[in-house]
């Protein structure tokens, strides 16, 4: 895999990091709060289960890519990488936030390219 496939699939991961521990431990936090357009703390406590449990799947989704890119294992990051894009897809047409697809699809979907392209 080229560097820049690499790097882009590393960014990736470290996304899907960022967002296991905004909604494992971070979800009832302004912070979270804002990142998230969550409607209030009282929603965002109902809700904290539901979002860690998400976050564990951001967590799997970061650690498959990883191991992807340290045992070079294309197929593996291919089929993230795409799971990811549609997620980020649907989540867009379902919140009706189109910055959602820019910031979960965009990436994965440039990831995606290098590595299919410039492998």
């Amino acid at each position: 895999m080229t560097i820049l496939a690499t790097v882009l699939v590393a960014f990736v991961a470290f996304e899907h990091f960022y967002f296991l521990v905004l909604e494992m431990f971070l979800w009832t936090t302004p912070k979270a709060i804002k990142a998230f357009g969550i409607e209030s703390t009282a929603f965002a406590e109902k809700t904290k289960v539901l979002a860690a449990n998400q976050g564990l799947y951001n967590g799997f989704l970061a650690a498959g890519l990883v191991f992807g890119v340290l045992f070079n294992n294309t197929n593996m990051i291919v089929f993230l990488l795409s799971c990811i894009v549609v997620a980020g897809i649907y989540g867009a047409y379902s919140t009706k936030k189109i910055k959602l697809f820019y910031f979960q699809s965009v990436p994965a979907i440039l990831a995606l390219v290098s590595v299919l392209f410039f492998f």
